[in-house]
Parts: structure tokens; sequence; C-alpha cells
């Protein structure tokens, strides 16, 4: 005979909210790789390693100062009883703690996107350190942990997900951070015009954007973090049952809605639309909804998303040309004023219908996280900036980050390097296969070619029998006409095109063997390819041994 399966009705709803809870959390968790993609396409190629890192460091860092400090801090501002008893809690308290964390971890990655190109890696750590202990901690403390904004005027403040308390809150503090560091070098001419710096790869900021739209569905739809309750014995959904259908719409359609008009804003601008744009648009709209997916109407989420979307272009271009800040990745009118202006518009799109309270309670809230977000982010990087350790050096910004920083290339194939073989053998110069003839004429061979030809030549090259080659990542301008290029909606001149210069010293295979083999990897048919360059060499001496001529080639 089969006996029932007995179980706990508050042990299975306590069981389920905890993996729904960790689930939502790991998607959140997971958005940061999409910060880093999203970031490092924005930015200059020889900074991207510098990026990536300041993303790493943030959830390395913040994470642990978070748990030892910032938790504390919001549930003192909050006015908690036991405002460290989390350290102790036990499993589901510990579970509490991490949703929170990477809410606080997101508004603290933000900032990175702002001040990239020339902030020293010190001064972002030690800001991060400050958020995620002070600055967050006593946001979260006046508003989800009970402080006074979450009752002001009777109505409270309203933010379901963070869109002005997380992304609000960094767009903001990334604004004041650039304010305060000042624009990158050759940003802005002496007659305060802008010029334009695109970033290096669109691909990584797309693929980043689509990541960061993945897991913003554990961002918003996770927020409704009970699954089962318990009533009389029985185990029901609750709220959750009306609220996550809600959430999950509301948020789609505000996604694809600020798409929609960031693309049409800059189709009315340029008369093209910009991809960036478009992308950015995107985030726009998810931020500008985050604030109020459980309380908006479907058409209301469609209004936000497209208002969200497009104020992107026109908040950017004021911050770029009257503001004069160099914002890198626009994280201010992605974040700042598109998580204001969702919570602002809430009593405008609500189920609940107009509220004159309620909209006087979202004014107030984004009053007040404005402000302290503002005053606390200047003091810091202010201090910083009077002991002269928020800014790297002239040297080191031209330079790039990447190596000033870090000692790193991201694209080693492109740098200065000494030697490139394409076997993997030693770097340095070695015999091209050969018997050495002394009668044999050395000569130099120089090529331009495109540098996504490179590993074509390098081949083509070694198959002609002479694997020793010197790259070199060059700009230059040959017959090619300059060309107009756009980056967030702005045009630019491309009159110097990147190209990779390739060395090759021979001497016992033909020159002509190696020019056809160059012609053949680097030639596309299309204007650009390049122009090979053949010159005698009167004499070639190898320093370790002092062999000369073609022996030391």
């Amino acid at each position: 005979m089969l006996t029932p399966l007995q179980i706990d009705p508050a042990a299975l709803a306590s069981g389920v909210n905890n993996v729904w809870v960790l689930t939502v959390t790991f998607l959140i968790f997971f958005m940061h790789a999409g910060f880093a993609m999203l970031e490092a396409g924005q930015v200059r190629s020889k900074n991207v390693a510098n990026q990536l890192t300041k993303n790493m460091l943030t959830w390395s860092i913040g994470v642990i100062v978070y748990f030892l400090i910032g938790a504390g801090i919001s549930s003192i501002v909050g006015g908690g009883a036991d405002p460290f008893g989390y350290i102790t809690g036990g499993s589901d308290v510990w579970i509490g703690w991490l949703f929170g964390a990477v809410f606080a971890m997101t508004a603290a990655t933000i900032v990175s996107g702002a001040v990239a190109g020339r902030a020293k890696l010190r001064a972002y750590v030690t800001y991060t350190i400050v958020l995620s202990a002070v600055i967050y901690p006593v946001v979260t403390g006046l508003t989800w942990g009970g402080g006074f904004l979450s009752s002001v005027l009777g109505v409270g403040f309203s933010d379901f997900a963070g869109g002005m308390i997380v992304h609000g809150m960094g767009g903001i503090a990334g604004l004041t951070a650039a304010w305060v560091l000042g624009p990158r070098m050759d940003r802005y001419n002496e007659d305060g015009s802008a010029n334009v710096i695109p970033g290096h790869s669109m691909t990584f900021a797309v693929l980043g954007t689509l990541i960061l739209c993945f897991g913003w569905y554990g961002f918003n739809v996770g927020t409704a973090a009970s699954v089962f309750i318990v009533e009389e014995g029985s185990v029901a959904l609750g709220a959750f049952a009306e609220t996550v259908g809600r959430v999950a719409l509301t948020t789609t359609l505000a996604m694809g809605a600020g798409a929609i008009g960031a693309a049409g804003v800059s189709l009315l601008q340029t008369e093209k639309v910009d991809t960036l744009y478009v992308a950015n648009g995107m985030l726009a709209g998810l931020v500008g909804i985050t604030s109020i997916p459980n309380l908006s109407t479907w058409w209301g989420a469609l209004v936000v998303g497209l208002l969200a979307g497009g104020q992107l272009p026109l908040v950017f271009k004021f911050v770029e040309k009257r503001l004069k800040i160099d914002d890198v990745c626009a994280v201010y009118p992605v974040h700042g004023s598109a998580g204001a202006m969702g919570c602002i518009l809430l009593p405008f799109v609500s189920i609940n219908g107009f509220s004159t309270q309620v909209l006087l309670a979202q004014i107030v809230g984004v009053s007040v996280i404005g402000a302290w977000t503002i005053v606390a982010t200047a003091l810091v990087f202010g201090a910083l900036k009077m002991i002269g350790q928020a800014r790297v050096s002239p040297d080191h910004e031209r330079e790039g980050l990447d190596v000033a920083e870090h000692g790193v290339d991201t694209y080693p194939e492109f740098g200065d390097q000494p030697e490139a073989v394409p076997d993997g053998g030693d770097r340095e110069l070695r015999t091209d296969g050969g018997e050495p003839d002394p009668d044999r004429e050395i000569k130099m061979i120089i090529a331009y070619i495109r540098p996504e030809k490179l590993g074509d030549v390098k081949q083509a090259v070694a198959s002609a029998g002479a694997p020793s080659i010197t790259v070199t990542n060059v700009s230059g301008r040959g017959s090619q006409p300059a060309k107009k290029g756009q980056w967030r909606g702005e045009e630019y001149t491309v009159d110097l095109h990147q190209k990779v210069k390739v060395e090759c010293v021979v001497a016992d295979v033909p020159a002509s063997k190696v020019v056809d083999a160059i012609r053949e990897g680097a030639n596309t048919g299309e204007p650009g390819d390049g122009k090979i360059f053949v010159m005698p060499v009167e004499n070639a001496i190898q320093v370790r041994t002092g062999k000369q001529g073609p022996d030391a080639v």
C-alpha cells in the first residue's frame, strides 16, 4: 500500500523561493559579461584590457566590501535592529544578501564606462570601495531598507527593481566622475568643439547589449522574489501570479520601444539609423521601465520605452556639446536620465491611475538620490584629483592604459612586436630554409596591408619559404580618398586608414616569390589593399653571432 508523500508546505515554499532567487541572481551576475563587452567595444583598442580589468575588480572587491560593510550600512540607514546580523544569519538570509549584492555591483560597474580611457585604476577601485560601502547602501537604506523615502508624502517612493536606485544612481555617479576627471585628450578642441573618438568594436558593443537584455529578465522578473506563500496550511502563488506576467510583458515591450525610439531620433538627426544608438536605446528602454514594470500598463511600457530611447541621442549631445563632459559609454543618457524619467512617469502610466501625491513622491525620491550621489561622488573623485591620484599621466593616456596600467596588449598581433613567427618558434631571425648563396642579393620587402588579411599573408609568406617577418600596426593615407565614419550619430573624417606593416628580409628565397605570396594573401580586389616595396639591403649582421650577409639572414 502506498503512503501519501508528506510535505511541509512551509518547507516546500521556502525551497522553491530560494531556488528562484538564486537562479535570477546568477542571471543578474551574468550581466557583468554584458557590461564588459559593451564597454570594451566602446573604448579604443589600447584601453580594452583596462576596461575588462575594471569590470572584474568591481565584482571581486565590491562584493566583499558590500558583505563586510555595505549591507550593514544599508540596514542602519533604514533603521534595522540588527544591521550586521546577516553575516551569521544562515542560508535564507545569505541568499537574500546575495540577491542584493548583485544589484549593488551593477550600480558600481556602470561608473567605469563613463571614466574610460583616463581614470587611474587605483582611483576607480577606491571609488568602487566607497560606493559599495557607503554611497549605494545609503540609497537602498533610504528606500528599500525602510528609510524616509519609503513612506514620503504618505505614499512612498516607488522603485520596483532599481531603475533609479541602481541604474539612475550609477548613471549620475558616472556623469559626476567624468566631469571631475575632465575629458580624454583630444576630445575637445581649443574652441570647444568636440572631436569624435570612436570605439574599436561595434560587434562587442552589440554582443554586450544582448547579454544585458537577457540578464535584465532576471533583474526585473526576478524581483518578484517570492514564488510561493503558505495560506491556511496550503501552498499558493499569491502576488507572484499577478505580478510576474505583467513584469515580463512590460519589460519586453519597453526594451523594443527603446530601440525604436533611439533609432527614430537618430534617423531624424542624421538620416541614418545609428547601430550604437539602437543598442543603447534597448538598454535605455529597459532602464526606463525597471522602476515600474509591476505597475505600468502595457501601453505605458511602450510610451516609457519610446521616450527613454528617444531622449538618448538628445541627452548625449547635450552632455557632450553643452556640458562638455566626456561620457565615453553614454552611461548618463542610458542609465541616469532614462532611470529618472521612468520613475517620474509612473503616475502617468500606472494601472492605478494618475496621482499627484505619487508624482511628487517620485520627484522627491529622484531628487534626493541624485543629490546624494552627485555630492558623494564629487567628494571622492575631487579628493583623489587633489592628491594627483585620479587621472593617468598624459604619456600613459597616449600610450594606452592596457600597457601603462597592466603591461599587456589586448591585440599583440598588431602591436610593436620585434618579431612575429607564424610557426610559434623563438622570436629571433631564423634561416628561411635554403642553402646560403654568397652571390644572392639580400632584399627587404615591406608591405602595407589590411589588418584582417594578416593571417592570410603570414601563411602565404611561410609557404614561400620565408617565415620570419616583423609586424607593426600603422595608419596611413594613400590613393584612398578620405571617407566619413559615424559614431553615435556624429560624422568624423577617416583620412588615415588602419594598416599593418609587414617586413621580411630574404636572401635564399627570391624576392619575387615572396612578393607574389604577399599579393596572394593580401588581395581582396578592392581599393585599399595596400602596397609592396622591394629594396636592396647592403648588409645584414646577426647580433648574437656576428654573422654577416646571407648567413645572417
